[in-house]
């Protein structure tokens, strides 16, 4: 394809102009979300993987303090005793984010817990801001790449477009705020394809491509790295390398030959040794696709009667791919023109690395809508298995490309210059509104509750809370169950238990933790359980939370002045006197902290 506008001269005053102006945004944009409008990580997985982090710029290994019970059966199934509570490693996460949150969080000198403790009258944990402003530097990392990658597969307009529809795009500026690898991942992708780019430039001009694609395939390894679904990618990666370079098969052996090399070593350290499966804890989280939830599956500690949804798995991927296919605006960031790569498809581009490299990008995304469709993406644009991001800037570039090339062939006579780019306008301005127009409302929230301390992920999270009176009542070598372990983890730093499904489970865990002297101190119910959009359904027997009803739901006892129900239900009296002292941690109960010990005030 021919260059469809006119990149312009480089030293020209307005381009200049229109330079400094985006660096402007940028910069602005990037401060604002930081320091005004910020409310702390908004993402379960993003605070786990910040605590492994800090676990290990404190020098303690690749540890955990978030205890799922699932890991525990795992581990003493495989080792035929109980692993050690107070150092347990972690079998779920993908390693590379949570080592680059490390190497942060040991410069900010983040092990020390009472320099970063929160001050009463804040609301917002300053590393939450440390581990966003990573994300965010990632972030506008990828927007250089794409703008260097998009100039040299396009032109320049093309490129400056990409640039500003990702730099408006809402969902990659939510992502950035919510502890998620998806920006460090949107980062490597980038950078892959970068060099995968100019393979096949080299290839279309019979140079030697095998330097960029090892080069491409060292980043996409790293990719996985950072995020096991994105094995998926590699797998439509691979099979692109083995029909399109020659010698046919030769680079994609050496692709394959790679990804074991950097991940072998990996599976065997982190999940092999104490797991005894190749896949560690991370293998159950494929009941989020096909099972009754991931949340469910990781508080058992008896897995064995949990069971997959195989019957009718075909329709099910089948159901859970076209929802896809229907959320994909939403799933591109709303990018409007990200969709309309797949109308590129059809167009016969002439320069025949430009047709080859959409086929490429179609076939990772094929294979990713496959993973994500086995695994699930429930939680929709930011669930942590959405990697759909990952594709919207490339995608978005052929979609700009498409619609200049129809644009074009209007004939527009020269003397209506201003229309000659009036679509790349009109598509900015219905990509970019839905920010722009929420910036000053956004902005004159943020200011308003500078004064209060900032306004924190509420609900279910209130850092304070954990931070400063759960960390004050509690030993480090005590454990907290928790309907939200990795708030307690990150925020309290303490060693929580993600609530177990029933009594006995709990029980079973409290003599485990009493014989490694690391004791359960208390039991803290927060809205991320009993603020279930479907509560009656929640609470039946046999549901998430229905064996633990009268726990669970007896905020809403509290809250209509009746007894607790753990109080009155006979099953639950012997909980009720061990854990004693029912303490509100926020407000009339809306975080509750059943206590073995009186809870006393935090003191600065």
């Amino acid at each position: 394809m021919s260059k469809s506008i006119p990149s312009g001269n480089p030293s020209d005053p307005a381009k200049l102009i229109r330079r400094a102006l985006f660096f402007v945004f940028l910069a602005g944009l990037a401060i604002v979300s930081l320091f005004v409008t910020f409310k702390g990580l908004s993402a379960p997985r993003g605070m786990e993987q910040a605590q492994i982090g800090r676990e290990i710029a404190r020098g303690n290994g690749y540890s955990t303090k978030v205890i799922r019970p699932i890991a525990i059966a795992q581990m003493k199934e495989a080792n035929d005793e109980n692993p050690i509570l107070a150092n347990l490693q972690d079998t779920y996460h993908a390693p590379l984010n949570p080592c680059v949150y490390a190497a942060v969080l040991k410069a900010t000198d983040a092990s020390d817990s009472k320099r970063w403790r929160m001050s009463e009258r804040s609301n917002i944990y300053q590393l939450d801001r440390v581990i966003a402003a990573t994300c965010v530097i990632f972030f506008l990392i990828s927007i250089g790449i794409n703008y260097l990658l998009i100039s040299r597969v396009f032109d320049t307009t093309i490129a400056s477009v990409t640039a500003i529809l990702m730099l408006f795009c809402e969902l990659m500026w939510k992502l950035s705020q919510s502890g998620l690898p998806q920006m460090l991942m949107l980062m490597l992708f980038s950078s892959s394809m970068f060099f995968l780019w100019r393979a096949v430039e080299n290839s279309e001009d019979n140079r030697p491509a095998l330097g960029p694609v090892l080069i491409s395939g060292v980043f996409m390894c790293l990719l996985v790295l950072t995020h096991w679904i994105t094995l998926w990618i590699y797998l439509g990666y691979v099979i692109f390398a083995a029909v399109y370079f020659k010698p046919r098969g030769v680079i994609a052996a050496a692709l394959t030959g790679m990804l074991a090399v950097f991940v072998i070593p990996v599976i065997y350290l982190l999940y092999i040794s104490p797991t005894g499966s190749p896949f560690g804890t991370a293998y159950y989280a494929i009941h989020n696709g096909l099972g009754n939830g991931e949340d469910s599956i990781m508080r058992t500690l008896s897995p064995a009667g949990e069971d997959l949804g195989l019957r009718g798995l075909l329709m099910n991927i089948l159901r859970s791919t076209l929802l896809q296919i229907s959320d994909l605006h939403r799933n591109f960031g709303a990018i409007l023109v990200a969709p309309l790569f797949f109308l590129a498809l059809l167009h016969p581009f002439k320069r025949p690395s430009l047709a080859v490299f959409r086929w490429v990008i179609l076939l990772m995304w094929v294979f990713a809508g496959i993973g994500m469709s086995i695994y699930g993406i429930r939680d929709g644009a930011m669930d942590p298995n959405q990697i759909h991001i990952l594709f919207a800037p490339l995608m978005s570039a052929y979609g700009l490309a498409m619609v200049s090339i129809l644009w074009s062939r209007l004939n527009i006579p020269p003397s209506l210059h201003a229309l000659r780019y009036s679509h790349l306008i009109i598509i900015v301005a219905i990509s970019a509104g839905p920010m722009l127009l929420s910036i000053p409302q956004d902005l004159k929230r943020g200011i308003q509750m500078e004064g209060y301390g900032g306004s924190p992920q509420w609900p279910p999270y209130f850092p304070k809370v954990f931070n400063r009176t759960l960390a004050d009542n509690t030993a480090p070598k005590e454990i907290v169950i928790s309907d939200t372990p990795w708030a307690v983890a990150w925020y309290a730093d303490r060693m929580s238990v993600w609530l177990p499904r029933n009594l006995e489970q709990i029980e079973e865990i409290e003599e485990i933790a009493e014989s490694q002297k690391t004791p359960v101190n208390g039991i803290v119910i927060t809205p991320y359980s009993y603020n279930h959009e479907r509560i009656l359904a929640t609470a039946a027997p046999g549901t998430a939370y229905g064996d633990l009803y009268p726990l669970v739901f007896g905020i809403w006892a509290k809250q209509a002045g009746a007894p607790n129900f753990i109080d009155i239900v006979p099953e639950f009296k012997q909980l009720s006197q061990r854990y004693e002292h029912h303490q509100p941690l926020f407000s009339r109960g809306y975080i509750m902290f059943y206590s073995s010990r009186p809870v006393v005030s935090s003191k600065d």
